[in-house]
């Protein structure tokens, strides 16, 4: 979960937001990962009580409505691996100075790798899990040659400059829209971690994906910050790259490369596995969901490759059309908490997680209805 969120259109709002706000970012930052926590924390719990999918429930709940969620997390995820795609593309450019088109298409091949090997559930998990280790670990390296004030960021945590509600609404929809929290309570339930026996397991895991992407986050918005404070004025299609490279020169362009393709590939991989989760059963043999998730990375490899548009372009489409699927898949699950107590297997649901849920929730309306005036000026 965590790495399918810090994917590059995460990286690219980070930056942009850290240029626009400075050292007020870090309230957003702080506002938006209580929400995630929320939303995360009710998203798990339903799922992990049910032992279900959510388009299972879904099903449960409403003839149809299960299948009408999976329909728009899997678009919504094919469209994601697109930019995703697309955004490894620009991590080998900056790390290599191949051509983005092509490190894209060399990036799809390594993730169908991952899929096509015999144990593709260990090899998933150890992947994702090194690379996300990778990219914090250079991420804090250039946060720490960038010298950010410090002091600056922690006061605006609690008492902010500047505050931007669209930017935290923003935030949320990148980390915990879409079928990026389904990433993580999926994986659950192919491992067996379900039931009340587990809650105490599925709780610190949906803290903790959170928890990760937050650190991230943190220190990508100090590089960033370092570099702004300084007094470098950040210009071009690419502000992160220019902040990396002006943080620590060539090397640091090099790394900014190695950070942008890991946080594309590993979106790309935990896209295509959590799409293809919405659209099988749990009759479906290992070996089908298999192929069906190398097919999936294929298409959107071809699709990228046949589009011809700049990766920025997909990326904003992708970030968009995130924004429509939080409110309805999260909305249904809070159904089931407060009124289908029979789908969780006898479990007593905490009040208290179901009301913050629902403040959550409210959130997430809003932020359908921002990507839908995005959309809409983005297709006209």
């Amino acid at each position: 979960m965590a790495t399918g969120a810090i994917g590059p259109g995460f990286i690219t709002q980070t930056t942009v937001f850290t240029v626009q706000l400075g050292a007020a970012f870090a309230f957003a930052i702080v506002v938006s990962t209580l929400i995630d926590i929320a939303v995360q924390l009710n998203v798990w719990r339903v799922i992990g009580m049910s032992g279900l999918r959510a388009q299972t429930l879904g099903n449960r709940v409403a003839p149809g409505l299960g299948w009408f969620l999976a329909a728009l997390v899997f678009a919504g995820g094919a469209v994601f691996n697109i930019g995703n795609i697309a955004g490894a593309g620009l991590g080998v450019n900056a790390l290599s100075g191949l051509e983005p088109k092509v490190g894209g298409l060399v990036s799809a091949a390594i993730a169908v790798g991952v899929f096509a090997v015999r144990r593709a559930g260990v090899a998933l998990d150890r992947i994702v899990v090194g690379l996300g280790v990778l990219m914090i670990g250079l991420m804090g390296y250039v946060a720490w040659v960038s010298d950010p004030p410090v002091g600056a960021a922690l006061s605006n945590t609690v008492w902010p400059k500047q505050v931007d509600f669209l930017v935290i609404t923003t935030l949320v929809g990148g980390t915990v829209g879409g079928y990026i929290t389904y990433a993580g309570a999926h994986r659950l339930l192919d491992s067996g971690a379900t039931g009340a026996a587990n809650v105490g397991q599925i709780t610190t895991y949906s803290v903790l994906g959170i928890v990760i992407t937050a650190i991230m986050r943190c220190l990508l918005f100090l590089a960033i910050l370092g570099v702004v404070a300084s007094g470098v004025q950040l210009t071009g299609d690419n502000l992160a790259a220019s902040a990396f490279g002006a943080a620590a020169g060539e090397i640091g362009m090099r790394l900014f490369g190695l950070v942008l393709w890991a946080a594309g590939i590993t979106s790309v991989i935990g896209a295509a596995f959590t799409s293809i989760s919405f659209v099988t059963t749990t009759d479906t043999s290992p070996i089908t969901r298999q192929w069906l998730t190398v097919a999936f990375i294929a298409v959107c490899a071809a699709i990228y490759a046949l589009l011809g548009q700049a990766p920025q372009a997909i990326l904003i489409f992708a970030g968009a059309f995130n924004g429509l699927i939080l409110p309805v898949g999260f909305g249904l699950l809070l159904w089931v908490a407060w009124r289908r107590a029979d789908l969780l297997a006898g479990y007593a649901y905490p009040r208290g997680l179901l009301v913050l849920g629902g403040l959550a929730w409210l959130v997430t309306v809003f932020l359908g209805i921002s990507a839908l005036a995005g959309l809409a000026r983005l297709t006209a």
